[in-house]
Order: structure tokens, then C-alpha cells, then sequence
């Protein structure tokens, strides 16, 4: 049974939300996407959480990184994890190190395709023994078919899946406090 997530123990990683990339996304609005990647990333800079960044390709048809990300994360997005194609970003040696470098067992994912982007190291990072919450509505995919089989294989290996919301909430555990506010 996983645990809460808490600010103490849980890590942002966000996966080739790219501009060129993004415009697979066919199941869900591309700005709801979006939207919701960027406040991700918002939550976790005005919490203190860390977070991990990773792109793959940028010089090709996928593109750099979201231009809102640097703005948000600059530390972060300077010290991105720029895969040469890898497909599971956690095969990527520079990646899982900067993930593993937060010290936290709780990751929080998004990538920006659920079925190639997301479901993979979702999956290689619960089988390693973390705990490990897919934000969905900061992923999509190009097939509803896809978005579905993907959803399905990543809760079999024990991958919780979320909204953006739902998290935020989970992460505040109280309004009233000066970072819910």
C-alpha cells in the first residue's frame, strides 16, 4: 500500500515535455497538457521540491524543452538530462543518477507521451523499488488506444496514477499554511 507523498520525501520528474513532441497528444487538449506540466512545475518551485528534468533529441523534430520550463526552473533546465534517443528515460545513466541524486523514494512523473514517454520508467522505477504516482493529465497520447493499454500497464507494476489537482493537494496537505496559500 503506498504511503501519502509528502515535500520530505517526493521528487518532480518531468519527461520530454517538448515543443515538437507535444503535438502528438491527441487524447487530451494540448493546452490542458501543458497547463498542468507548468503547474508542476510551479508547485514544486514554490515548495522546494526537487525536480528532475529530461528531453531527448532536442535538435530534432522534437524540439527544445517548453521556453516556460526555463523560466520556472532555470537551475533545473540548465542541468537537464539531454538524451541522445533513449527511450526509457530511466535507462539513461545521467537521468536516473539526477533522480537518484534527490534521495527521495517518492517520484512524481509526467511525460509528455503516456505511451512511450511516461509508461516505461514509470515502470523500470516501481520494479526498483520506488514508489511512483503518474500525473495523467500532464500526459497524453496520440491514440486512445494507446493512452488506455499504457494506463492499464503501468497500474498492473503498482504506477498510482493521478491528476495535476489531486497531487497539488496531496503535496499542500493544508491551505492555510503559507505554501498552500
Amino acid at each position: 500500500m503506498m504511503g501519502a507523498f509528502t515535500l520530505s520525501d517526493s521528487a518532480l520528474l518531468l519527461i520530454d515535455h517538448q515543443v515538437g513532441t507535444m503535438k502528438l497528444i491527441k487524447n487530451i487538449p494540448l493546452e490542458v497538457v501543458k497547463r498542468n506540466t507548468l503547474a508542476l512545475a510551479k508547485t514544486a518551485k514554490i515548495l522546494g521540491m526537487p525536480v528532475v528534468l529530461t528531453s531527448s533529441q532536442e535538435q530534432n523534430v522534437q524540439g527544445p524543452l517548453l521556453p516556460e520550463l526555463e523560466g520556472i526552473l532555470r537551475e533545473e533546465f540548465a542541468a537537464r538530462a539531454k538524451r541522445a534517443g533513449i527511450v526509457n528515460a530511466w535507462n539513461d545513466p545521467n537521468f536516473k543518477a539526477a533522480a537518484e541524486k534527490t534521495q527521495r523514494r517518492n517520484l512524481i512523473m509526467a511525460g509528455v507521451t503516456t505511451d512511450v514517454c511516461l509508461v516505461f520508467p514509470t515502470i523500470s522505477a516501481c520494479r526498483e523499488g520506488y514508489q511512483v504516482q503518474a500525473v495523467m493529465d500532464a500526459s497524453g497520447s496520440p491514440h486512445d488506444i494507446s493512452e488506455e493499454m499504457s494506463r492499464r500497464r503501468m497500474e498492473r507494476k503498482g504506477v498510482v496514477l493521478t491528476a495535476t489537482n489531486t497531487l497539488m493537494a496531496e503535496l499542500a496537505q493544508d491551505w492555510s499554511r503559507p505554501e498552500g496559500g
